[in-house]
């Protein structure tokens, strides 16, 4: 991908994510965050939306950690690609990915802890290992589902016989135990396997999420496995190990799968360039079908609110628990009613942002 050509996309994407920051209603979960919950997402939330009026007030620090993570991402592809375009091409089709451009828009734990994987993958490639403690110590307090991270690097320290990570990791699974922190594992086998992977197809898109799949799992067997293999691996396995038990939250696992990524593009260039010109043809194909489903996902992001505008049956929309308390709202202050009774709890937590309360507790 040519420089002025991701300039131009990179362009494009910041007028978008914007544009969705400005014009996407509250959702069940950031609301949740505002009002019911006390992690740095939340603390984050709650003080912009102080200062800042409006939905792009809710959401100005995780456009900013958004933002970040696709310059990190794109040092990183610097540093694993020998050309610069290769470099242009998978940090375009990283910020495509619905994943990043959803959390993004909307706060999320999850697009915090992107860029701190991201960072200490490039610092430690770079054998800068100064700052690397503090952004484990971060990642530590910030995400309980960082346990997965240290358990990643503990495997990697282990088979390229790094003493330091192995103490460091070692160390921080230790107080992950001792503390009881981590990912929640309980309850009875519900049989959530076959709904992990329609959350992956939503994350990277169906196609792309597929080609993630065979990349993993051919490295697994016979490719190099370098420290985003092993990040993006172990946090896949034990996504799939716990939906069999437990439905699973993705942003437990998404900041550690995205960087696969640059895995995925290295992939198939090595799968095509080792072939003569008339052998790459299907590849090449393959190629843009991939790319055009990976755009239409982000088409169907960006412009869901006309599609859900002109649906005639919104009840079927996956945006619709944001956009019916929205209109709700709407119709009864054009009513002038202001309390209003619902049996859902997130419901009544998107209401109260827009002024609405309790008919109950009015009385």
């Amino acid at each position: 991908m040519k420089k002025q050509h991701f300039l131009v996309a990179l362009t494009l994407y910041i007028g978008a994510v914007l544009y969705l920051a400005i014009t996407t209603p509250i959702s069940p979960h950031e609301a949740k965050l505002l009002y019911a919950s006390h992690n740095i997402a939340a603390i984050l939330l709650q003080w912009s939306e102080e200062h800042v009026p409006g939905f792009f007030g809710l959401r100005i620090f995780f456009i900013f950690f958004g933002f970040l993570s696709i310059w990190l991402f794109y040092e990183l592809s610097r540093r694993h690609f020998k050309k610069r375009e290769d470099a242009y091409l998978a940090t375009f089709i990283f910020m495509l990915l619905p994943g990043i451009i959803t959390a993004s828009t909307m706060a999320n734990i999850g697009i915090i802890v992107l860029p701190l994987v991201l960072l200490f993958v490039l610092l430690y490639e770079k054998g800068e290992t100064v700052w690397l403690p503090f952004i484990l110590l971060a990642l530590f307090f910030i995400h309980e589902a960082s346990i997965i991270f240290f358990v990643a690097l503990l495997f990697y320290g282990m088979i390229y016989k790094d003493k330091k990570l192995i103490i460091v990791a070692s160390a921080f699974l230790l107080v992950f135990i001792y503390l009881a922190k981590g990912i929640n594992i309980g309850g009875r086998p519900t049989g959530h396997f076959a709904e992990i992977f329609g959350l992956y197809a939503t994350l990277f898109s169906p196609l792309v999420f597929l080609y993630f799949f065979y990349t993993m799992y051919r490295i697994l067997l016979r490719g190099k496995k370098n420290l985003i293999w092993y990040i993006s691996f172990t946090a896949f396995a034990f996504s799939l190990l716990l939906s069999i038990r437990q439905r699973i939250y993705l942003t437990d696992f998404a900041p550690y799968v995205l960087p696969a990524v640059v895995l995925m593009l290295d992939q198939f260039n090595h799968s095509i360039r080792v072939r003569l010109p008339e052998f790459q043809r299907w590849y090449r194909r393959g190629f843009y079908v991939v790319m055009a489903f990976l755009l239409l996902s982000a088409m169907i992001i960006v412009f869901h609110q006309t599609l859900y505008n002109m649906m005639p049956n919104p009840e079927q929309h996956f945006a619709k628990r944001i956009y019916k308390p929205y209109y709700l709202v709407k119709n009864l202050k054009s009513k002038g009613i202001n309390c209003f009774d619902t049996d859902s709890k997130r419901e009544r937590y998107q209401l109260r942002y827009y002024g609405i309360h309790s008919c109950e507790t009015k009385q």
